[in-house]
């Protein structure tokens, strides 16, 4: 069916095409709807089209009411609705129908290129819908990964089949969003409320001359102010859920306001559109009436359903305890090389998880160059896909959120892991770090598990007070506040919590309780022993081993701590004492001038056994931060003696000279890193213990079992 007013050209130019692509079934119809046409079209196709049906109306009823006069003219099941300035390939149609083999499918949208391929692919067909401030945002997605029938938010008016009797139990397109656009959203929406589907099908493909009829006729203003009203009438009608109205109003006035002061700009709203809305409010409402009616789902469900995770959570066929679990695992940074602990956690985490289940990756990256390392996760995972994540300090420096999650937010990176899960098929979703916790989900038959690496907000308190600068103090304080807040909501909403150490799961019971069933501690720190040559003899004398990335605040304090007050203490004793430090972003050689001749900065190194192997003494001077460090497993496993903090061994080590020294103080850290140098009979003795206990109890292999075995528990139990 193809709506029409005084297109007569475009008739000439595209009929052609579909008249071809439909020919091979005696069955298909074409329905031209002529809106009351002054430039010949309805005589054009009675001569040159005879066999395609003509409705001719005598007046113009607009994009919508012209296509719900079609529709009621037609005689097919399934009606595909396209503009009169679309061109479609020969073999489109049948693509198309196989989205209808369900019957709750409502309907399903073409793949869309433009006419001009040098122009800007404003739309493709793939939809994606979402609330925010106030208002429906849309958009249409690129995604050449999407190679089969997709859920997407609505599909658009002139490029889309749809079952005419679905089509017709909505009230097709409402007249109350005249004279044109977002009446295919609005169906769309109603549909997902309905407790229908609405697919994407990419294998379908139709050229649009964008704007062949709209933007001949009117001017770009009148065209906005359409669309602003449109907008808002979509709220009035659509959004049930008072929270979300009130929002509406709140952000309809204040944008209103800001179009008279600043001027006018996309999306937001202005007086002379909120009046054009107001004008038709009669028919909003009962608009409204019907759509209540009509909706089966509230509409928050009706937001969540077209996005890939929630549609195979929702509609697909799962089965109830999988022999061979998928994962999607989520990282918010690089996982090749692992250039920080949480890194190799994840790292060799992976490594052994790819043994016992099918494993998929996401991650951010921080820029391009990163992706030709992380091709490695393609050898051996089932697939690895990343976004590199935007340059600059996030958005929001007034909101409650956390600066750590709003610097990892990132709506195609969402795409992303929803998209992964559909393709797919996760049975389970492992996010890495608090950061991510705001990419849970409400999944009701697939298992979400977050990794805190450290406990957010501890990490940040027991950091106050040794920050650089007062502006870094009262910044610290603030994330903290930030942090307790979110992170004590979060972390119920997901169906297991991973912690490092009994410890951190003693620590977060004494705020939430009620997670003692979720809270999981000895999952997911540990590393591979055997990669690590248990070495004491032939170490360099007199040397010490930092090593931490100094992205990390926690690092930065500890080296600014160990440096200024306990370097000094071992220089009296050990004048021939030097400190090597090893790892990513390291500060400028000038920063700690007063050590110059004790102290190499080596950065970042491909392997770390090298220095573990070769230095004398590993110091962890950790000051703040929470969880396990991964840089005291390696140590341990290397055999190079380590003098630590109480915070730095947390989890690792209680008792001094144990498997580790322990000190707090300047003079007591100091004292333990001399007598370890002088004493190697002392420091042999030390590290075979720390050997011995990371081989029975952070060995990554028995680890990583007990976690997939657990990933299994939980789909069972969802799935039951």
């Amino acid at each position: 069916m193809i709506p029409n007013w005084n297109g007569k050209d475009l008739l000439a130019k595209y009929l052609p095409s579909v008249a071809a692509a439909l020919a091979g079934n005696p069955e298909n119809e074409i329905v031209v709807v002529d809106n009351g046409s002054t430039d010949g079209s309805a005589d054009f196709v009675r001569t040159h089209f005879p066999k395609v049906k003509l409705l001719a109306l005598d007046r113009n009823l607009g994009f919508g009411g012209g296509s719900n006069a079609g529709f009621r003219a037609a005689s097919n099941d399934v009606v595909v609705l396209l503009n009169s300035d679309m061109r479609v390939e020969s073999d489109f149609l049948a693509p198309l129908l196989e989205g209808f083999a369900d019957p709750l499918v409502f309907a399903v949208s073409c793949q869309i290129f433009f006419s001009d391929p040098q122009k800007l692919r404003e739309e493709t067909g793939l939809t994606q819908g979402w609330w925010q401030d106030g208002s429906l945002r849309v958009r249409h997605r690129i995604d050449t990964a999407v190679d089969g029938l997709y859920p997407c938010f609505y599909g658009g008016g002139g490029s889309c089949a749809f079952d005419r009797r679905k089509f017709l139990e909505l009230g097709g397109f409402d007249h109350v969003l005249a004279p044109f656009y977002l009446e295919d959203t609005d169906l769309g929406y109603m549909a997902w409320k309905r407790g229908w589907k609405v697919l994407y099908q990419p294998h379908s493909v139709v050229y649009h001359e964008h704007r062949g009829t709209i933007g001949k006729r009117f001017s770009e203003t009148y065209i906005q102010t359409v669309l602003k009203k449109n907008f808002s009438l979509f709220c009035w009608k659509n959004i049930h859920e008072w929270p979300r109205l009130i929002s509406h109003f709140f952000f309809s006035w204040a944008g209103s306001v800001l179009s008279v002061a600043f001027g006018e700009i996309f999306g937001r709203p202005t007086p002379y559109s909120l009046w054009r809305a107001f004008l038709q409010l009669p028919q909003a409402v009962s608009s409204r009436w019907r759509a209540r009616g009509l909706a089966r789902v509230d509409d928050t469900e009706a937001f969540r359903r077209p996005l890939g995770g929630y549609y195979r959570d929702r509609f697909a066929a799962m089965e109830r305890a999988p022999e061979r679990l998928r994962v999607l695992f989520v990282s918010p940074y690089p996982i090749c090389p692992p250039t920080h602990g949480g890194g190799v956690f994840m790292y060799q985490t992976l490594r052994e998880m790819t043994r016992l289940a099918e494993v998929h990756v996401a991650e951010m990256l921080d820029w391009p160059g990163q992706a030709e390392a992380n091709e490695e996760l393609r050898t051996w995972c089932a697939s690895a896909e990343w976004i590199v994540r935007p340059n600059g300090l996030p958005k929001g420096s007034g909101s409650l959120l956390p600066f750590a999650v709003r610097e990892f937010a990132n709506e195609d990176f969402e795409w992303l892991i929803h998209r992964q899960m559909f393709l797919q098929q996760i049975d389970v979703l492992q996010l890495e770090y608090t950061a991510l916790a705001q990419y849970r989900g409400a999944f009701r038959r697939i298992p979400t598990a977050l990794f805190e690496h450290d406990v957010y907000f501890q990490s940040i308190a027991r950091g106050l007070g040794h920050m650089i600068g007062l502006s870094a103090e009262a910044k610290a304080r603030v994330e903290y506040l930030r942090a307790l807040r979110y992170e004590l909501r979060a972390l119920p909403h997901f169906d297991q919590v991973q912690v490092c150490t009994p410890q951190n799961r003693r620590f977060l019971l004494e705020f939430l309780p009620g997670l003692a069933p979720k809270l999981r501690d000895g999952l997911r720190a540990g590393i591979d022993t055997s990669n690590y040559e248990f070495r004491l003899e032939g170490r360099e004398p007199a040397t010490m081993l930092f090593l931490g990335s100094f992205r990390h605040d926690p690092n930065r304090v500890a080296v600014d701590w160990f440096v200024r007050e306990v370097m000094p203490l071992i220089l009296k004793r050990l004048p021939e004492a030097r400190l090597t430090i090893v790892g990513s972003d390291p500060p400028p050689a000038h920063t700690y001038a007063d050590a110059e001749g004790h102290l190499d900065m080596l950065g970042f190194v491909d392997d770390v056994r090298e220095p573990l192997a070769r230095y004398a003494v590993f110091v962890c001077p950790i000051l703040s931060g929470s969880g396990v460090r991964v840089k005291l497993l390696e140590a341990f496993a290397a055999g190079i003696p380590v003098v630590s903090t109480h915070v730095g061994a947390e989890g690792l080590a209680e008792k001094d000279g144990e498997f580790c020294a322990l000190s707090d103080s300047p003079a007591g850290f100091a004292e333990r890193v001399v007598k370890l140098l002088e004493d190697s009979g002392e420091a042999a003795a030390m590290a075979r213990r720390a050997r011995a206990e990371v081989e029975a109890n952070w060995d990554m292999a028995a680890i990583t079992k007990k976690l997939v075995d657990g990933y299994g528990e939980l789909v069972r139990g969802k799935r039951g």
